[in-house]
C-alpha cells in the first residue's frame, strides 16, 4: 500500500483492564503471599482458594486479584459479572488497581451497564492516587467528551501526568493533540518529540506516525531512509500497515535498495 494512503495521526483507545496479579507488596508469609507463589507458577485455582478467604474478609489486594483471574479465565470460568463484583469490593476500599478496572468495565460496558460518567468516576479516583493509567484513559475521555464535557487543554494536562513517568500511550498521543493542533498550536516538531519518545519505547503506533511523516514530508522534510527505519520497527511487531509500507518502499526503492522479493515478504 503506498505510504500516502496512510493515516498519520493514529490516535490509541482506552488503556485496557490493566493486567497481572496485583498483591501489595511486600507481605508476610501467609496466605496471600502463598497465592502468589501458586498464581506465578500456574496453579491459578489454588491461587484462587487461597484469595477467597481474604478476599470475602475484606483484604483489598485478594479482592483485585480474583476480580484480575475472573476477567482472563485462570482458575475460574472468565465471568464479567464477578470480575466486577470483586473489583468493586476493592475499588470501595480505596484500591487504585480495582477503581481502575472497574473504570474500564464501566466504559466498556462489561459486568455493568456501560456508563461513561461512572467510568470517569472511578477513573478519577485511581487518578488522585497516581495511577498512571487513569491519566491515560481520563484524558483520552475528556479528548472524545465521554462522561463528560470535551475539553482538550483538561486531555493535554492528564496525558502528562501520564508521560512523565513515561506511559507510551500518554506519549503518543500528545503527539496526536500537537499534530491536530488540537488544545495547542499545531506544531509538528513537539508531535515528532513526542511520538520519537513513545517510539523509543517500541511503541508502533508512534513508530508508524514517525514513518508516515518521514515518507510523506508532512510536518518534517521527506526522509525516505527515516521512513524505511520507523516502519521496519513496526513491522518487525507485526503490524500489518508497517509492513505493506515498507513492501512498497521496497518494490520502489524508496530509502532502501530496490527489491522486489522483500516487497513480497
Amino acid at each position: 500500500m503506498p505510504v500516502e494512503e496512510m493515516r498519520d495521526r493514529v490516535k490509541v483507545g482506552l488503556v485496557a483492564p490493566v493486567l497481572g496479579f496485583i498483591l501489595a507488596a511486600p507481605v508476610a508469609a501467609g496466605p496471600l503471599e502463598e497465592a502468589s507463589a501458586a498464581y506465578r507458577r500456574g496453579a491459578y485455582a489454588t491461587a484462587v482458594q487461597l484469595l477467597r478467604p481474604l478476599a470475602e474478609q475484606g483484604n483489598a489486594s485478594a479482592q483485585s486479584s480474583p476480580g484480575y483471574m475472573y476477567m482472563v479465565g485462570q482458575g475460574v470460568p472468565r465471568d464479567y459479572a464477578e470480575e466486577a463484583r470483586w473489583f468493586r469490593k476493592a475499588a470501595d476500599q480505596g484500591d487504585d488497581f480495582g477503581q481502575f478496572n472497574l473504570g474500564v468495565l464501566y466504559a466498556h460496558g462489561q459486568g455493568v451497564p456501560r456508563d461513561y460518567t461512572e467510568a470517569v468516576r472511578w477513573y478519577r479516583r485511581a487518578a488522585d492516587l497516581d495511577f498512571v493509567p487513569a491519566f491515560v484513559n481520563l484524558g483520552i475521555m475528556y479528548e472524545d467528551g465521554s462522561g463528560v464535557p470535551q475539553d482538550y487543554p483538561e486531555a493535554m494536562r492528564r496525558y502528562r501526568k501520564a508521560a512523565d513517568p513515561g506511559e507510551p500511550r500518554a506519549l503518543h498521543n500528545l503527539g496526536v493533540l500537537y499534530a491536530e493542533g488540537r488544545g495547542v498550536s499545531q506544531d509538528y516538531p513537539e508531535a515528532i518529540r513526542w511520538f520519537r519518545k513513545a517510539a523509543e519505547l517500541a511503541f508502533t503506533p508512534s513508530q508508524v506516525n514517525l514513518g508516515v511523516i518521514y515518507a510523506t514530508g508532512r510536518g518534517a522534510p521527506q526522509d525516505f531512509v527515516e521512513a524505511a527505519t520507523w516502519f521496519r520497527k513496526a513491522a518487525e511487531h507485526g503490524v500489518a500497515p508497517a509492513q505493506s509500507a515498507l513492501g512498497f518502499m521496497y518494490a520502489t526503492g524508496q530509502g532502501v535498495p530496490q527489491d522486489y522479493v522483500q516487497a513480497h515478504l
